[in-house]
């Protein structure tokens, strides 16, 4: 997905003076109307042209959070922890009084980690046909977090090229310490190990059975294997493919046996290899430990093929600096649109609006020129960006009252 212009820096400053939903995420970042700590200790980080890196600001308020970007212009912005003393200020506390306190919990997703299965594009390309691999890593880890940790509040945010952020802003998710957090991501992935390891599912011993809420996540995976990886990528149509495949067939006898058909056979689809796979462990007896082994390595072949694959540093440590939603992507144009992980599916990474269109579709609604020093609170609403705002304003809208219940209840720690 090429960029279709040039990304200026005037077309940057216009989207943030007129488009970027600075209140929004003010009100998504706070949990409340009136700025609370969640804000006023936030870092964020702006990367500015030339590769300038500028960390540790801070603001009282969405206004004046708007004031500095559109002064300085960034070419994008991160956002990082709450600190126990307003990060501006880091220089002037000493340092065990500077420490990060509170921060979503994060994950990231990245299409550069399904290179070595993805057959229909490479390096930085996507395409509606590799974003399946997305797609699925979302639903199965949304429904995964939601049931085994009973955490509600899950923002999935595009990446604007070719990955997917989640961010959980639950009370107990964001009081979760560094270790605690590990522990976490440690228990949420499957899928680990370098370009060198074949074997790369390592979640239980021998046969004993998978723990429970990958065995629930199995089903629906075994019907992404076979649509996805099968019949769409065809994974094992290559001989690289097949013997990638074949590596994590722990029976010697049976290796041997399938790559002397298909060096006989080289035109069989990934399809034609599977069941050439399933047919052999038919030929041994039930209840046998090699039958039962194998059983294993074909669950677990649909496991490293179909199973969400996360950049698990990026969860591990609250000081993590992670790009704000509604950026622009340098590459692409394109903003980091939230997704609805409900309709995961249906979303287009080719449709979502790039910084070109959005202010071209801006100035078609316009009457005359706009004065530049003009305040531009909802001219989003004019543009194709209302969906994403609005689905992230539904969102704060249930962090509210949440805390609205919570204070109702009991006075809050922060």
């Amino acid at each position: 997905m090429a960029a279709t212009e040039e990304i200026t820096p005037e077309l940057m400053l216009a989207f943030y003076r007129r488009l970027y939903p600075f209140k929004s995420i003010f009100g998504w970042l706070n949990h409340e109307h009136a700025p609370t700590r969640l804000f006023t200790h936030r870092e964020f980080a702006f990367t500015l042209a030339g590769d300038v890196y500028l960390r540790y600001n801070s603001f009282s308020n969405a206004e004046e959070l708007k004031k500095q970007v559109c002064a300085l212009n960034p070419t994008r912005f991160e956002i990082g922890p709450v600190y126990s003393a307003r990060p501006r200020d880091k220089k002037t506390v000493r340092p065990a009084a500077f420490q990060p306190i509170l921060r979503e919990l994060v994950f990231d997703i990245d299409m550069t980690d399904y290179d070595s299965i993805r057959t229909c594009c490479s390096d930085a390309a996507i395409c509606n046909r590799c974003w399946v691999f997305i797609s699925v890593a979302v639903r199965v880890l949304d429904a995964a977090i939601r049931d085994q940790f009973g955490y509600k509040y899950l923002l999935w945010v595009y990446s604007g090229r070719r990955g997917i952020h989640l961010w959980i802003s639950d009370k107990e998710a964001m009081e979760l310490t560094d270790e605690q957090r590990r522990a976490l991501v440690n228990w949420m992935t499957v899928i680990q190990g370098g370009s060198q390891m074949h074997k790369k599912v390592n979640v239980r011993l021998g046969t004993r059975p998978l723990p429970p809420s990958i065995q629930t996540a199995l089903e629906p995976l075994a019907e992404t294997f076979s649509e996805l990886i099968l019949a769409d990528q065809n994974c094992f149509e290559s001989e690289e493919g097949w013997k990638s495949l074949l590596h994590l067939v722990p029976d010697q006898k049976i290796v041997a046996e399938l790559t002397k058909q298909w060096e006989r056979d080289p035109d069989r689809s990934s399809e034609d290899k599977w069941d050439d796979l399933k047919a052999q462990v038919k030929t041994l007896s039930k209840g046998s430990t090699q039958r039962n082994l194998l059983m294993t390595a074909i669950e677990d072949i649909i496991l490293q093929y179909t199973y969400p694959r996360l950049d698990a540093e990026v969860s591990k440590h609250r000081n993590h600096l992670l790009k704000a939603p509604f950026c622009i992507h340098p590459k692409t144009g394109r903003v980091c649109v939230p997704v609805n992980p409900t309709t995961i599916d249906q979303f287009n990474p080719e449709e979502v609006p790039t910084v070109g269109q959005l202010l071209r579709e801006l100035d078609k609604v316009a009457a005359g020129a706009p004065d530049e020093n003009t305040e531009h609170h909802s001219d989003w609403e004019k543009t194709s960006l209302k969906p994403y705002v609005e689905l992230l304003d539904k969102h704060v809208s249930s962090l509210m009252e949440e805390v609205r219940r919570s204070k109702r209840g009991a006075d809050l720690s922060w």
